[in-house]
């Protein structure tokens, strides 16, 4: 018996069990590619169009450092894929951290995957299977994407490059899940260090192509090897080779991790707790398992905050002109209002995340536990609600002070209003917290992030695709008012509080009313 003996059938249960999270994820981001293929035709219809475009962003160094550098400004594709080209791609890192994780580390942290090691299977298989759905998935995902840029009017060369450099991508962003998951014993921490490598890629990539002076940056990051390509000009096939040997690195290394750790732990022990302490309650026990992550997400969101906020007081002088003003149109509002409704979809991320751990825990009978020792069904039903609702509002408000301090520092205006600005997203985000809780009631915690995907989708793709207005408004990031660009209106925002307080509401009364062990 070999190491990977029994990869094959843990990789058919494993691709059994993502049948639906991973299709529905692949198929927004290729509808999102689909989309602003299709669309260009629309934004960017003659070549002094686009030239005269590619000059403004290239101009702005929070707009490169968010979206890239337009290398080629007569490039239809490369002006239509700008938004995918690095932000997109980073977006689709989730799911193969998702989809490595979930079949290690929590198979660990659940004891399952003890029971798979008693059977005839190989020490290394779970984590080969692994590593083959996620390159599997990146594959895959790379050749739908190029598809989709085909069918939506882009040269089928690019399209075909653009492809393999989202394949790339997905070939790293498993191997840093892969790595991260020999790390920690904990599957939160493991996710959080993740998502850390992943945002410093994209820091080392923004800095590089903003900063003329750190240009060289781009090369050290996979997200910049993107932009590096040229897909759709003068295409450097040797770029790609360097995602799959980076790629191939961190697999060879989370393989050497694997055979110098036991099961069930990480490299770096876990800290024992305190000799003789006890859970005083649902809430303390919520702080103490997410106050790790939520740090680490409190550093990420400042430093991302800070740098874009020192990169968009070019935008006061780039509004005074017309010229500006149409590019604002075209790429969805000024930079502050723009880079908000993004940072509020990623800060949804943690208490979706916060909410689905206390479904699991429940799945695996900790939660049964938990109210023999005296803890109400309320009282564990509103820890991860109030947990999530709060960590969202405080991060979104980190995201506003750390906006408005970079804007300070690189010498824009006093009175811009950061802070109320990135709080006004937070009706949205309960939103979606409420819908993970009617989930957590539902005991199946794939709700939260199945709403997630599909808001975000119908907010990035329904203009794109013209939808219905009130199509597109079904989302909650698309209900709220683009502020400061756009005068504020309390009344979507009271709207949006009282659907998540129902919500809320709703899934509490499930939970209450259902037995803990059957939904």
């Amino acid at each position: 018996m070999t190491a990977a003996t029994g990869s094959v059938l843990l990789l058919r249960q494993h691709l059994r069990r993502d049948r639906i999270i991973v299709p529905v994820w692949m198929g927004a981001l290729v509808l999102m590619a689909f989309a602003s293929a299709s669309a260009t035709e629309t934004l960017f219809g003659t070549v002094q169009d686009r030239v005269r475009i590619a000059a403004l962003v290239n101009d702005q160094a929070g707009l490169v450092a968010l979206y890239g550098p337009i290398l080629d400004p007569r490039s239809v594709g490369e002006l239509a894929m700008s938004k995918l080209t690095v932000l997109y791609a980073l977006f689709s890192c989730v799911l193969y951290v998702v989809v490595v994780r979930r079949h290690t580390r929590v198979e660990e942290e659940s004891g399952r995957a003890e029971l798979v090691a008693g059977t005839s299977t190989g020490r290394s298989a779970p984590l080969v299977a692994a590593v083959a759905e996620g390159a599997g998935v990146a594959v895959v995902l790379g050749m739908l994407v190029a598809a989709a840029d085909a069918l939506g009017g882009l040269p089928v060369a690019g399209s075909l490059w653009f492809g393999l450099a989202w394949a790339g991508t997905g070939l790293v962003a498993t191997g840093t899940a892969a790595v991260a998951c020999q790390l920690s014993p904990s599957a939160r921490t493991c996710g959080a260090i993740a998502a850390a490598l992943l945002t410093g890629a994209f820091v080392v990539r923004a800095l590089g192509d903003a900063v003329d002076r750190l240009h060289w940056l781009s090369w050290f990051s996979p997200l910049g090897w993107n932009t590096q390509l040229r897909a759709w000009s003068d295409p450097r096939w040797w770029v790609p080779l360097l995602h799959v040997g980076v790629a191939a690195a961190l697999v060879l290394a989370a393989q050497g991790m694997r055979a110098h750790r036991d099961l069930g732990s990480g490299l770096v022990e876990a800290r024992p707790g305190r000799p003789g302490s006890t859970m005083a309650s649902p809430w303390s026990l919520a702080v103490r398992l997410h106050r790790t992550s939520l740090v680490l997400w409190t550093v990420g969101a400042a430093t991302m905050s800070l740098l874009f906020g020192a990169m968009a007081p070019g935008f006061d002088d780039l509004l005074s002109t017309g010229a500006g003003r149409e590019l604002v149109d075209r790429l969805g509002g000024a930079f502050i209002a723009a880079l908000l409704p993004i940072a509020a979809m990623a800060v949804t991320a943690f208490p979706i995340s916060v909410v689905t751990r206390v479904t699991r825990d429940e799945a695996e009978g900790r939660a049964e536990l938990a109210l023999t020792s005296g803890a109400s069904r309320a009282q564990w039903f509103a820890a991860p609600a109030v947990l999530g609702a709060l960590a969202a509002t405080w991060l979104l408000a980190v995201c506003g002070v750390s906006l408005w301090a970079g804007y300070r520092a690189a010498g824009g205006g006093a009175t811009t209003p950061a802070l109320a600005a990135a709080l006004g997203w937070a009706p949205a985000v309960w939103v979606v917290v409420g819908v993970a809780l009617v989930g957590l009631a539902a005991r199946a915690g794939w709700v939260g992030w199945a709403a997630l995907v599909g808001f975000v989708t119908l907010t990035l793709v329904g203009e794109l695709l013209e939808l219905p207005d009130w199509l597109v408004r079904l989302s909650p990031y698309s209900a709220l008012p683009a502020y400061p660009v756009v005068a504020w209106d309390w009344t979507p925002f009271a709207v949006l509080v009282l659907v998540a307080a129902a919500l809320t509401a709703g899934a509490g009364r499930w939970f209450g009313h259902r037995d803990v062990s059957v939904g």
